[in-house]
């Protein structure tokens, strides 16, 4: 039997499942096979739990390293096994499914022992198998015993389908490997085999031998499925690490930094997270991960797998920049290349055709440096400054073989950093500039803490923010002049993305330190502009340290910061729904063109773009971040990037433009991952894109992966921004009731941060429509009247056109079908003329269906052929599948009670089938999320429209109606139209 409590987390795993399936149902027989930790267990887990739930009687035979030495101890733990299954009783036995097996074996009535069929020899050998019996001095009869348990599994597979685990191969002894090579081979086809291993060689071509190396992971597997298909087991994803992290309730905003220490490998990357929860104080984003406790003791177990000989040779790898085995060679293990291909049996690295050597965990290189001695350190340094053929590199290797501070190197180290970051090496050149100013000799004092300075403000560039870390950390613990502590502050702040939540300490102590100096005040209040949006979600107190800001830096003529100071304040302008927003925007663009700054983040030509977008002046926004697209490419800090593609994504999936927006989503979210910044905007950013033209419920689970990560940063503007991705998205599918409570989320938020202007976060209407379908009309209303004044003021004319929309459908549920056809029809144009195609399609579908409720069939077909055509186009295929899959049927005969189900709202058409199927009011109440009152007012109204009189009529009513459908969720969505 399986084990009785699990809850397999196969994340990342759907492809994988369904490879093993289609195996299993075609052969038989399949070998998961992978690194340790990689979650083979859990994939076998996971079938086994489909197996149960099918009714496929499961035999879960898990293995212990002591058993290799046993002989016959797998194969007695297997008779166990299968004793353990057959003496529950059979289904309809009088035990039932809770009598555990009687003191015999022999289990409740309705059991039965399966030896008893066996002959006299048969049975002997198996007691002598299971030590039930003594084992004479020539041992069991091996011929007895291979029958034996070869009749045991086809008695058991008789009985009905089989699903063998066998988890652990390569821990089976030699005399069980034996008897289930014989007992397998005579098996029938119902009996379905799964084995799990974690070979010493292994991988998609890899070759199985015998034996064991003393260099590999473990011993080769003694027994094999004959005939298995093998399914390697790979790595996650960064992707799919975040969702692990978040199935297993860890933090999810470090998900790429942990995907970066872990390789993917799943064992490794929870415990990486385990200690970060279980930290005393939240680690930061730019604090270093803590790799301690049981992640630091996984990576030890699994580089304990290589000999000491290999771990020297790995030393060296992961003390070079950019190893390789002709490196590592020359640097003087004359062994390299045997020991390279140890380390890559043991999957602690991988080597490609050129020889350059890639650890397949973080956390495998750093345990290697962290658990080495400071002379093997030097020495490894020192070989390799001798052999590297770049100076840049041997500069660097020469300053960490030795912990004596020389101003001549450090000044070397310093020229090197420059170096790389000419050569566009950031990263680098931030690693070079902190290693220099930590060479520098005490006695140059002021000159260290320049180095300080300049290296915090270079791993800044660098999004190196436990570089900048390190930095501060150092230079506030010295004597520096308030300057240097505020400019080291500030690069630690503008490496912390959005988790600026945990850093008033350094804000307090930045606005002490500036207090003599405008233009440091004028950056402190900068930033201070930006926490309040973010952090605490108060853009009128933004405004007001970003008003400041500008001032105190055009008081010393320092355009750039007053450049970045009005872009704040313009933003917050526009949140806040000033008409002046546009002309300090202006105004900071003039600045910024006069200054030519190297970075678009927080620019005003960003949000000048961003600004082009919520106006849907479209074309123009694209036209502008294609342009920009080469250059931040080229030459761009990596923050920049995550911004361009994030942006252009969320322009082209409002545009139609469904396979550009999912690309360039993508390379948002691999960029925020591999850089170690909270990946909430870019999950955000995927959302959107997902939901044009990707899967809704993709975009659902990257819409909730993002309010998690914003909610774990405090990040108040994308939690708004994720739920409302949420609401449109369970709005979509149908889950009215979710919807209109995430919307009301996003509401209460947008309200306690003071948003006026409604073309940021269109959640307005999509509210209203959410309300509409969960019958509440007059809200529904009086939300559209409150949010049009305002739309109508600050000339948001594509807000209005989805007000319509919304008030359309209000019409429709009020009975005026044909002014709600009128203006629907009139509303798809309009959005077409305004390079939206997606929201006319959107608003066909919802004509069609007014048009089936007026019974007119072919202006309902006519509408959802046109939905089709734009969504086939844009290739919006979420949508295209609503359009295509919405029954077209129309004209409905009105049943015997008179009225016709076509004339119910969604909302009464959800409570009317719930009670056709006998649900109480309650029952329906609590699967709705309404009151017992509510339901009872909905049910008198459907009543009334039915002209039936009791559940019954409305069961028969129903049941009559050619249209009878189950309760609307995708075709009929309240979104769909």
């Amino acid at each position: 039997m399986t084990p009785a409590v699990y809850r397999p987390a196969t994340v990342g795993r759907g492809e994988l499942l369904a490879r093993l399936d289609s195996v299993l149902h075609t052969r038989g027989r399949a070998l998961l096979t992978g690194p340790a930790g990689v979650g083979k267990t859990e994939v076998a887990l996971a079938v086994a739990a489909r197996a149960e739930s099918s009714g496929e009687r499961v035999l879960w035979l898990p293995t212990l390293p002591a058993d290799r030495d046993i002989p016959g101890a797998a194969a007695a733990a297997l008779v166990a096994s299968v004793s353990a299954s057959v003496s529950w009783p059979v289904p309809g036995a009088h035990g039932g499914p809770g009598t555990p097996p009687g003191p015999d074996g022999a289990g409740a009535p309705g059991g039965f022992d399966i030896l008893e069929g066996l002959p006299g020899p048969q049975r002997t050998a198996v007691a002598m198998l299971c030590r039930e019996a003594p084992i004479p001095e020539h041992g069991w009869d091996p011929i007895a015993l291979r029958l034996a348990l070869a009749q045991i599994l086809r008695t058991l597979a008789a009985r009905g389908p089989v699903l063998l685990v066998v988890d652990g191969v390569q821990r089976i002894d030699a005399d069980s490997a034996d008897l289930l090579r014989f007992a397998l081979h005579l098996a029938p086809s119902a009996l379905r085999v799964v084995a799990v291993e974690t070979p010493a060689a292994y991988g998609p071509d890899a070759p199985r031998t015998s034996g064991s190396r003393p260099d590999a992971a473990g011993p080769e597997p003694l027994w094999v499925p004959s005939e298995a298909d093998v399914l390697f087991v790979p790595p996650l994803h960064a992707d799919e690490i975040a969702e692990l992290l978040i199935h297993h309730r860890l933090p999810s905003r470090m998900a790429g930094r942990i995907h970066k220490a872990s390789g993917g490998n799943p064992r490794l990357a929870l415990a990486v997270g385990r200690s970060l929860a279980d930290a005393r104080t939240p680690v930061h984003h730019a604090e270093a991960l803590s790799l301690s406790g049981r992640a630091r003791d996984l990576a030890r177990q699994l580089l304990g797998a290589a000999s000491p000989v290999v771990r020297g040779t790995l030393l060296l790898a992961a003390l070079a920049l950019r190893p390789t085995a002709s490196l590592i060679r020359r640097a003087g293990r004359r062994t390299a290349e045997a020991d390279l291909a140890a380390a890559e049996r043991a999957n602690l690295i991988s080597l490609k055709e050129d020889g350059t050597i890639a650890f397949t965990a973080g956390v495998l290189p750093s345990t290697l440096v962290h658990d080495a001695c400071w002379t093997e350190r030097s020495d490894g340094h020192a070989a390799l400054a001798l052999v590297v053929d770049d100076p840049v590199e041997a500069v660097r290797h020469r300053a960490l073989a030795t912990d004596v501070p020389d101003e001549l190197l450090a000044a070397q180290v310093a020229a090197a950093a420059d170096t790389a970051r000419r050569r566009g090496n950031s990263a680098l050149a931030a690693e070079l500039a902190l290693l220099a100013a930590e060479s520098t000799p005490v006695q140059h004092g002021a000159r260290r803490l320049t180095r300080l300075v300049d290296a915090a403000e270079e791993a800044a560039r660098a999004a190196r923010a436990d570089l900048a870390m390190r930095a501060a950390t150092d230079l506030l613990a010295r004597d520096a002049a308030p300057a240097d502590r505020v400019r080291a502050r500030l690069a630690v702040l503008d490496t912390a993305g959005q988790g600026l939540s945990g850093l008033d300490e350094i804000y307090v102590h930045a606005m002490e330190d500036s207090e003599d100096d405008t233009a440091l005040r004028a950056a402190v209040q900068l930033r201070l502009a930006l926490k309040y949006v973010l952090a605490d979600g108060d853009p009128a107190r933004s405004r007001s340290a970003a008003v400041e800001s500008a001032a105190l830096a055009a008081s010393v003529g320092d355009r750039k910061t007053a450049a970045r100071a009005l872009t704040v304040q313009a933003r917050m302008e526009r949140v806040l729904g000033s008409p002046d927003a546009e002309r300090i925007l202006a105004e900071a663009r003039a600045l910024e063109v006069f200054e030519r700054p190297l970075g678009i983040r927080n620019a005003a030509q960003i949000l000048t773009i961003r600004h082009a977008m919520f106006d849907d002046r479209l074309t123009d926004a694209r036209d502008q971040l294609n342009a920009l697209l080469p250059l931040v490419e080229r030459r761009g800090s990596v923050e920049d990037a995550i911004e361009l593609f994030r942006t252009l994504a969320e322009v082209e999936a409002r545009q139609g433009q469904c396979a550009a927006a999912l690309s360039h989503s993508g390379r948002s979210l691999a960029l925020t991952l591999e850089a170690g910044l909270s990946p909430g905007p870019a999950w955000y950013a995927l959302a959107l894109a997902e939901t044009a033209g990707g899967s809704f419920a993709r975009a659902a689970s990257y819409a909730r992966r993002s309010a998690q990560a914003s909610e774990e940063e405090c990040d108040h503007v994308f939690l708004s921004r994720s739920l409302y991705a949420l609401g449109r998205v369970q709005l979509v599918a149908g889950d009215v009731a979710n919807a209109v409570d995430t919307l009301r989320r996003v509401q209460a938020g947008e309200r306690a941060q003071s948003t006026v202007d409604p073309s940021m976060l269109r959640w307005h209407e999509e509210l209203a429509e959410a309300l509409l379908a969960n019958d509440a009309p007059e809200e529904a209303a009086a939300l559209l009247a409150d949010v049009r004044p305002v739309a109508e003021r600050l000339g948001r004319t594509t807000v209005l056109l989805g007000c319509d929309r919304a008030y359309a459908l209000y019409l429709a549920a009020s009975g005026n079908l044909e002014e709600a056809t009128r203006l629907l029809t009139e509303t798809a144009e309009r959005f077409a003329l305004a390079g939206l195609p997606l929201d006319r399609g959107r608003t066909l579908i919802a004509l069609a269906r007014v048009e089936r409720r007026r019974r007119r069939r072919s202006a309902a077909q006519n509408a959802l052929q046109a939905a089709a055509a734009v969504f086939e186009r844009a290739g919006a295929f979420p949508w295209l599948a609503l359009a295509t899959e919405t029954p077209s049927r129309t004209t409905e005969p009105t049943p015997a009670g008179g009225g016709a189900p076509s004339a119910l709202t969604d909302a009464e058409l959800r409570l009317a089938q719930l009670v056709r199927q006998g649900a109480s009011n309650q029952e329906a109440a609590a699967k709705l999320y309404l009151s017992v009152k509510t339901v009872e007012a909905r049910l008198t109204r459907i009543y009334q429209k039915l002209d039936v009189r009791s559940r019954a009529q409305l069961a028969t009513a129903l049941n009559a109606w050619p249209g009878h459908r189950p309760a609307p969720r995708t075709t009929d969505s309240p979104a769909a139209g």
